[in-house]
């Protein structure tokens, strides 16, 4: 039994509400995502050091800005969670860390120079619209200089947003895009605007008018460093994930 609040609730109680509304599953792959990092770190004699699980604690601690061991009891009497839970999941989640970097921190740069060009990024300005006749007057219209790309996208746009903005999507990565999007960015020059492309929404189509401002070179920064340690982690997860569950 948990006791939530002052209700109590049975542990079948929340088994049965997670299968109600979908979750078993999920939370069940989470479970056997975490056997699968405890072994594989035993098998590489990777710990977490005491040190490690209180500079974690203290991290978190001042996130949420409790200044005092008494503000930690209280919120997590709060999220219902015990101080040992507690330092249980901060060793899960270190365990992930220092496992992911073990396993791919020399496959990084490799990766990187194997992908390089799904790293490049642009700075982009778009338009989108329903109609495909409404989305080549638009084109048309640019091309004869009758109205800028600007204007267009402050007129045109169906993202109130990027209208205020004059059609400013941001500095985006080549892999945030569909392929189509992307394939015609990589063809395109420096301030050309590329003709409607139709992509499906649903039941509709969106047709997106592009033109590229900046193009950003692709570089290695720690940031993506980790993110590509992150992405073959989770593609090694789902691997050893499938066959666990296939040899079962």
């Amino acid at each position: 039994m948990i006791n939530s609040w002052v209700i109590p609730i049975e542990s079948e109680e929340i088994i049965n509400f997670l299968k109600q509304e979908m979750l078993l599953k999920g939370i069940c792959k989470k479970i056997l995502y975490q056997k699968i990092i405890e072994s594989a770190a035993k098998k590489h004699q990777i710990a977490i050091a005491p040190e490690e699980i209180q500079t974690e604690a203290d991290n978190i601690r001042h996130q949420k800005r409790l200044e005092n061991a008494n503000d930690t009891f209280a919120w997590l009497k709060e999220e219902m969670v015990t101080p040992q839970e507690w330092e249980a999941g901060i060793i899960n989640r270190l365990l992930a860390q220092k496992l992911a970097k073990h396993l791919f921190e020399k496959e990084v740069e490799p990766y990187f120079a194997q992908n390089r060009l799904d790293f490049d990024q642009f700075v982009l300005y778009q338009i989108v619209v329903l109609d495909r006749q409404l989305a080549q007057e638009i084109y048309y219209q640019i091309e004869e200089e009758e109205i800028s790309f600007y204007q267009a996208a402050h007129l045109y746009d169906l993202d109130e947003q990027r209208r205020y903005h004059c059609g400013y999507k941001g500095k985006i990565g080549r892999w945030n895009l569909p392929p189509r999007l992307a394939e015609a960015i990589g063809n395109a020059s420096i301030k050309q605007v590329i003709e409607p492309i139709a992509i499906p929404q649903g039941q509709v189509e969106e047709y997106h008018l592009l033109m590229v401002e900046k193009f950003i070179p692709a570089e290695l920064t720690p940031e993506r460093h980790q993110y590509i340690i992150e992405r073959l982690f989770k593609k090694w997860l789902e691997s050893e994930f499938d066959s666990l569950v296939h040899n079962h």
